[in-house]
């Protein structure tokens, strides 16, 4: 599959997260690429996920700047340019 690369997509995700995992294997599936930042090995990285979205927990994922917290598929189907 062609990997569609026209979007800025960063995963803010732990690797031990079930809906972090389904969102991983959801983009990739439909061939984008994403940037994965595990915020578990980066606190630095948790201060950036929070002033982004408001939230500590994961998935948080940023499309351009467009951010959405959880695994929500009619979202994510909304933002990406499928």
């Amino acid at each position: 599959m062609k990997k569609r690369v026209s979007q800025n997509i960063t995963v803010y995700s732990t690797p031990l997260c079930p809906f972090c995992i389904m969102l991983k294997r959801y983009l990739e599936q439909k061939g984008f690429e994403y940037k994965e930042v595990d915020v578990s090995k980066n606190p630095d990285s948790i201060k950036v996920m929070y002033r982004k979205s408001g939230q500590t927990g994961v998935p948080v994922i940023d499309i351009d700047g467009k951010i959405i917290v959880g695994f929500d598929r009619e979202a994510l189907d909304e933002v990406l340019v499928l």
